[in-house]
């Protein structure tokens, strides 16, 4: 009897219920679209700002779902680099960043472009640029070869370790792949939305890769998604809210892959998912317009280059207090310099003390 879904006789012949999912699928397309036309009412700056800040969140918070970690200075300089925006005083990125930017801009810039097995491939290898997954040697840029083992997605300390899922043996990939990809590229008479949870699910199902394949199914959602609005500009992002609900993603999935080709529970749970990240998208466009909001109310202020970059940093949602010492280290400039532009600003009214004194002094937007 069939464990796993991709044993069943008809796989991938994967069915759902048209007439049900009518109507979620009606409210998230209208969503989209309103969302897509007020961000596109902004002038030109802020839409930038609204991008990067999305591509920012998206990034980041792909990573954080599979453990992994990344600055948030580092993913916006190497975004705003590569997109020909400013980039302030951010820092440079390690390879590790590029890589996952590397891969997130190619799969929604190019989003008309087909995908093929050796795109894929150069996006493994952007996610793994020294070919070790933490301190592990890995197969990159290729389908897994099998000499692993079984591919098993497991919970649980060593020795009482859970198997939650087991992929399709090293053996069966190319025909797997081949027959996904051929699916992605068709022009058929689906949904892109719709087309975009189906590829998650089925990308992720196959597990081709080592390690990574949780990113690349989103990247490749993302693809489709961005295929549904025919533009590349993302202004929500549905890694953030997947990493918000990482439990129940992690639980549909399961219960998904060990249950039959009959995938509307999935799609329902995958639109709601994508109508709660446009609530995130209202999050960015408040920030992005008070940004502008700000800059606009102190256009006549004496700002220089190094306060302007720490005004952006506040904005953007500074992490911690701001401290004349942190100042003096984002900036690169001695202490009292830092002092001396904090206290500019605090004169103008600009930037405000707060409570607490000494060693321990700390400023925030007035």
């Amino acid at each position: 009897m069939a464990k796993y879904i991709h044993e069943l006789a008809n796989w991938p012949a994967f069915r759902w219920d048209r007439d049900f999912l009518a109507h979620p699928l009606a409210a998230v397309r209208l969503r989209q679209g309103t969302l897509i036309g007020r961000m596109q009412a902004l002038g030109f700056p802020q839409q930038e700002e609204a991008v990067l800040a999305t591509l920012t969140e998206d990034v980041l918070k792909s990573s954080e779902i599979e453990g992994e970690i990344l600055d948030k200075d580092q993913v916006r300089s190497s975004l705003a680099r590569r997109l020909g925006m400013e980039a302030g005083a951010l820092p440079p990125a390690d390879r590790n960043v590029e890589g996952v930017v590397e891969m997130t801009l190619d799969a929604t810039q190019r989003f008309r472009a087909e995908l093929t097995p050796e795109r894929l491939f150069g996006w493994h290898t952007a996610l793994f640029p020294t070919g070790r997954s933490g301190m592990r040697k890995i197969v990159v840029g290729a389908w897994r070869d099998g000499s692993a083992g079984p591919m098993q997605v497991v919970s649980g300390p060593a020795g009482r370790e859970r198997v939650h899922y087991e992929a399709p043996g090293a053996g069966k990939l190319e025909a797997a792949m081949k027959a996904f990809i051929e699916w992605f590229n068709a022009h058929e008479k689906i949904d892109p939305v719709i087309k975009a949870a189906l590829a998650h699910l089925w990308f992720v199902t196959i597990h081709p890769f080592e390690d990574g394949n949780g990113r690349i199914a989103r990247a490749i959602a993302d693809m489709s998604l961005a295929r549904s609005e025919n533009s590349p500009q993302r202004f929500y992002s549905m890694s953030a809210q997947i990493r918000i609900e990482r439990k129940a993603y992690y639980d549909m999935l399961e219960r998904t892959q060990k249950g039959d080709l009959d995938v509307t529970p999935w799609l329902e749970w995958f639109l709601g998912c994508l109508d709660r990240a446009f609530d995130g998208a209202e999050t960015i466009l408040a920030a992005v317009l008070q940004k502008a909001e700000f800059w606009q109310k102190h256009r006549g202020a004496k700002i220089n280059e190094r306060q302007r970059d720490m005004l952006n940093r506040l904005l953007d949602g500074f992490e911690g207090k701001l401290t004349s010492s942190k100042w003096a280290l984002r900036e690169k400039c001695s202490p009292d310099t830092a002092l001396r532009d904090i206290t500019e600003l605090v004169a103008q009214g600009i930037l405000k003390k707060d409570e607490g004194g000494g060693r321990s002094t700390s400023y925030s937007l007035a």
